[in-house]
């Protein structure tokens, strides 16, 4: 096996601001038969673990810290000793719901490296401030998180988000990278950048 994508979909809730809703949340574990990195870390950690297997895991790899991306990392940690990896951007969000527990803490540019694949890590402040897309040239992907979807932004309504932000982050960090990269999101359908990219000016517009 070569360098692969795999998507665990796992469900339950997001809560912020007082409110929970029920959310479908796409996991992904990438790597080789040997190594993977694990993106993400929601509601369910079973079917995250059946889907590594035997293989090692060099990372859990958190988008951002809201409590539906992050339920079950420190469990995933335990289960296969990977550090947990956040940027501290989001150390408040984080501390909502696992406050007694430590991670690594990620920068911008950095660069984590499974099955002899150089993940970049960018920081894509707007939905939170700490929230991060996952670049790999390599493989033509980037793992957007809930920075971006088919169709517009993530969401910048709740605390600690900004619309402004998430534009500048999207313009300036994600639409300059090659426009044949594929997508994949942290909630839903997969897109690519050549498909959002012509959208910017609509969703500033509308706001959102």
């Amino acid at each position: 096996m070569t360098f692969g994508i795999q998507n665990v979909v796992t469900s339950g809730t997001f809560s912020l601001d007082g409110g929970t809703w029920d959310v479908d949340n796409n996991v992904w574990v990438i790597g080789d038969e040997n190594e993977v990195v694990i993106i993400d870390a929601a509601h369910d950690a079973a079917p995250i673990l059946e889907t590594v297997g035997d293989r090692t895991v060099k990372a859990i790899l958190l988008t951002h810290g809201h409590n539906d991306h992050v339920t079950v990392a420190p469990e995933l940690s335990q289960a296969t000793g990977a550090p947990i990896l956040l940027h501290p951007g989001d150390d408040m969000l984080w501390n909502q719901t696992h406050p007694d527990v430590t991670h690594v803490d990620l920068e911008d540019g950095q660069k984590v490296s499974v099955a002899g694949t150089d993940l970049t890590v960018i920081n894509t402040p707007g939905h939170s401030p700490g929230s991060c897309v996952v670049y790999v040239p390599e493989a033509g992907v980037l793992f957007s998180g809930d920075t971006l979807f088919q169709g517009g932004p993530g969401a910048t309504g709740r605390s600690f988000s900004s619309f402004p932000t998430i534009i500048s982050s999207i313009r300036d960090k994600i639409f300059t990278l090659d426009p044949e990269t594929k997508i994949y999101t942290g909630h839903g359908d997969g897109t690519s950048i050549a498909d959002e990219a012509p959208h910017l000016e609509e969703w500033i517009k509308r706001g959102h």
